[in-house]
């Protein structure tokens, strides 16, 4: 069994794609997607899901690279949709927002 070494990087406020160079120097630009690694109904785990397990606990909200695999905690400062956390704002029948923008 061989350890999985984790690369964890902070997301920027409203980063949607890794910013990692690799060993030419060019960015991977890979998409970050939340990454659900434990399921309790699931049986086995890779190596690497063990280690995330084992370093962010079972509920923890972790992006990961989908070319590199890098891992990206999110920021609390972030209020997009990338980052979960969005004002919910009451809609009419006709799709328009009630009263005016909170900006």
């Amino acid at each position: 069994m061989s350890t999985a070494t984790l690369k964890v990087k902070d997301k920027k406020p409203g980063q949607r794609a890794c910013d990692e160079k690799d060993a030419k120097g060019e960015l991977c630009v890979g998409h970050l997607k939340r990454w659900y690694y434990y399921h309790p109904l699931r049986l086995a785990f890779s190596d690497e899901e063990e280690a995330a397990r084992k370093e962010f606990g079972k509920n923890a909200e972790i992006y990961r690279c989908e070319r590199c695999h890098t891992l990206y905690r999110p920021v609390a400062a972030d209020n997009s949709t990338a980052g979960q956390k969005f004002n919910v704002r009451p809609v009419t029948l006709w799709g328009d927002f009630f009263g005016k923008n909170p900006k």
